[in-house]
């Protein structure tokens, strides 16, 4: 077994200097699931699956001058600052982060069988590490490490520094995924990363150009993830149409300008971001009006297919964990009501990789799923020579931009008029700065992963390119993420 992760080095979260443990750990088989879920997937109609979000950025904004004040977490500041709009919802997002540890084990003592998946920012948990909140670690700690508990809860990778994928820099955006699996390791142990092969893309947004796409879904497959979850409007059909089967896996087939292919496992989340679907446990109720079914019937595959035997289909969802009022007062009841009712009934709450390992079981693989790609690329494939290379690529992308304004390489997400890069010059240019100078003076230098200023300049680098600083355009936010940006590239100066 590998040696284990510390949560802490050098006064900063652990997030790099053990990748030859981390990547040891995902490559290995993902841990068997079935045989200690309790779920009959034979026999049950259909099966639902809800993800809660969780997040707050970290800010520079633990004092009054913006130059030198320490970067604290937002929640740090919402709490200190609780007459500022909103800021008086700081204690019952506390509560939030934490009451899943209290929920799990209180229904699991019950007899039920609930299931929940949780997606945790390396930000967020930082924040709270920081900030003197570690009941919320000790609290969740069980349910990544206790069999007991672990069995009923899935923990979803994500970027560490919540980056959204289609205006992070590729390579960026890589060493936020592993960053993430170092944080998460070092709080909660290697085993307990063993079991995370699910992985949540920040703001739901997916690259849409075809080569950033690709290094993507390449860096997913590459870090030991087997599956995603996608925003329905964000992805297409070969042919361009829309999804039809959305309560069954896909793959999502990346290609790229040089005619290099890679896939992964999708589920499709289906509506909008509305927390309070998540909120009124919406996707039981959904689930419960669905019937088995027999995908091969419907086109998908061949009559050699596995899929010719009716499956139950899995409606998925996700949501902000702690934002809004459905969320924060009448979730817990509702869940708890919903788990208890649905618990052992023809309409199952399931994790999605035991719900994926059960269609292992019955012979179905990633390529028997039915494929989908990022939308508006199939208007580029109808006019791409296959294999003709990025600047073929490039110049295609402009001459289809200057005939139909709509068009876009911008990416998809929850928010279908947030492109995550037009009208945020004034940060993104900072950021690509900041990029490309960590690039040459620290990864193309060689600079080893151990070395505590690569850890430093990391940290940072990462910190900057959370997507709240983006999505709330001009303001304090972005003044934040400018700042920074150069505190970043301060760094590499003086340091390297």
């Amino acid at each position: 077994m590998a040696a284990a992760i510390p949560e802490v080095r050098n006064g900063l979260p652990n997030l790099c200097g053990s990748e030859a443990s981390v990547a040891e750990v995902m490559a290995r088989p993902a841990p068997a699931l079935l045989p200690e879920s309790g779920i009959d997937f034979d026999h049950i109609r259909s099966g639902f699956a809800v993800a809660l979000h969780m997040h707050q950025p970290l800010i520079p904004a633990g004092g009054a001058d913006l130059a030198t004040a320490p970067i604290i977490s937002n929640l740090k500041y919402m709490m200190d600052h609780p007459h500022e709009g909103d800021n008086h919802n700081a204690p019952a997002f506390h509560r939030c982060y934490k009451r899943m540890g209290e929920f799990i084990p209180q229904l699991v003592e019950e007899g039920k069988k609930p299931r929940i998946m949780l997606e945790y920012s390396g930000t967020l948990l930082w924040g709270l590490r920081e900030m003197g909140l570690g009941d919320v670690l000790e609290t969740l700690k069980p349910l990544a490490c206790d069999p007991a508990y672990a069995r009923s809860v899935e923990w979803l990778g994500m970027p560490w520094g919540h980056a959204v994928a289609p205006s992070t820099p590729v390579q960026d955006y890589r060493l936020h995924v592993r960053a993430w699996q170092h944080h998460f390791a070092g709080l909660f142990g290697l085993e307990a990363l063993e079991r995370v092969r699910g992985f949540s893309p920040s703001e739901m947004a997916i690259p849409n150009h075809p080569d950033v796409a690709y290094e993507f879904v390449r860096t997913l497959k590459e870090c030991g993830y087997r599956w995603l979850l996608v925003q329905e409007h964000t992805v297409e059909r070969a042919d361009g149409g829309p999804i039809r089967h959305a309560h069954l896996p896909h793959r999502l087939v990346a290609k790229n300008s040089r005619g290099e292919v890679a896939a992964i496992t999708a589920l499709i989340k289906t509506q909008g971001s509305d927390t309070k679907l998540v909120g009124q446990m919406q996707p039981y109720y959904e689930a419960k009006g669905l019937a088995r079914i027999t995908p091969g019937n419907a086109g998908g595959s061949t009559t050699a297919s596995p899929w010719n035997r009716s499956v139950p289909p899995l409606v998925t969802q996700i949501a902000d964990g702690e934002n809004g009022g459905v969320m924060m007062n009448e979730f817990p009841s509702k869940y708890l009501d919903v788990m208890s009712e649905a618990s052992g009934s023809p309409t199952a709450p399931a994790n999605v990789s035991e719900y994926l390992q059960y269609l292992d079981s019955l012979g179905l693989t990633e390529e028997d799923f039915l494929p989908i790609q990022p939308i508006h690329q199939k208007r580029v494939w109808d006019r791409f020579h296959d294999g003709a290379g990025p600047e073929a690529m490039e110049a295609l992308i402009a001459d289809l931009k200057k005939k139909d304004h709509r068009f876009h390489m911008d990416g998809g997400s929850w928010t279908s008029h947030v492109s995550w890069v037009r009208g945020y010059e004034s940060v993104l240019g900072p950021m690509e700065q900041a990029s490309a100078k960590f690039d040459e003076k620290v990864a193309r230098a060689g600079v080893p992963t151990t070395d505590p200023r690569y850890l430093r300049a990391l940290y940072h680098l990462l910190t900057t390119q959370t997507s709240c600083y983006r999505y709330w355009g001009e303001g304090v936010w972005t003044a934040y993420g400018r700042e920074l940006c150069r505190r970043t590239l301060e760094i590499l100066d003086r340091e390297f």
